[in-house]
């Protein structure tokens, strides 16, 4: 009877309904991830608000990165890997067949952990996607695409002088804000970040927070991060997850101050992870 009690006790807080007026973009149910024999994620159900910021967190290995990346069926190019389950984006089941996974990654947009520009110039990394999906059907057309991207991504007063030299020249946290505007250049709905400042230093991942707060009211944005101070600074909604189980999943602040979950708390005030 006890154990019965514990199990009720431990599902975890999920908040279905919209969240301040905005409804949801991503609705998750189900969803299960395995590498060979060994289950990753188990049961993860979450809808995910749109023109927002969802922040994930967790300790290492605890599967945040794994669910992010079913969102646009990353975890596909690992060969052991099995998804099963349903993830939807307004609606439309991601894992379809019918859906190509070109088209889902155009859709929704990838940063990762390390900045990973192109060996191109400025330029053609950003213009890069915009070709490849026919996006732009004259030159001055592309070069408009180009220039609002590395402006929305902060960057276009740094390097406008500049876009004939590689992009791999740039710093790191200009590095990763022109990866940023590569993505934003495809006119994705969903931005999804792993650890996008954990390579940087503190004022490059002062301007990428900054960028976040900035992008969120066009886009879609989740976040892996290591650093609760970052969620607490950047994101609306936070999912906490522990070996591989989504434990509970609420606004920030509510995360924060008030948390359901004894291993939410123990979390947050650092006596693990």
């Amino acid at each position: 009877m006890v154990a019965m009690v514990d199990a009720v006790e431990r599902r975890p807080t999920v908040y279905h309904e919209a969240v301040s007026g905005i409804e949801s973009k991503v609705s998750l149910k189900n969803v299960n991830v395995h590498y060979g024999p060994k289950q990753a994620i188990r049961d993860v159900a979450m809808e995910i608000p749109g023109k927002s910021v969802t922040a994930f967190i967790g300790p290492s290995g605890c599967g945040k990165s794994t669910i992010l990346r079913s969102i646009n069926r990353m975890n596909e190019t690992i060969d052991i890997a099995r998804t099963t389950g349903s993830v939807r984006i307004d609606g439309e089941e991601v894992n379809s067949r019918s859906v190509d996974p070109v088209v889902l990654r155009a859709r929704v947009g990838m940063v990762f952990q390390k900045p990973n520009p192109f060996p191109k110039s400025i330029y053609d990394n950003v213009a890069y996607g915009p070709r490849i999906h026919g996006l732009a059907s004259a030159k001055s057309d592309l070069d408009d695409i180009v220039e609002l991207s590395l402006r929305k991504a902060g960057l276009w007063d740094e390097v406008a002088d500049r876009l004939d030299q590689p992009g791999t020249g740039l710093s790191g946290g200009q590095q990763q804000r022109l990866v940023i505007a590569r993505a934003i250049a495809v006119s994705p709905e969903i931005i999804l970040m792993d650890e996008p400042c954990s390579a940087l230093d503190p004022i490059a991942t002062a301007k990428i927070e900054e960028l976040i707060d900035e992008l969120r009211e066009n886009y879609c944005i989740v976040i892996v991060t290591h650093s609760m101070a970052q969620a607490a600074r950047v994101s609306q909604m936070t999912a906490f997850f522990h070996l591989g189980d989504l434990v509970e999943y609420g606004p920030t602040e509510e995360i924060f101050t008030n948390p359901r979950d004894s291993r939410t708390q123990d979390y947050i005030t650092g006596r693990f992870g």
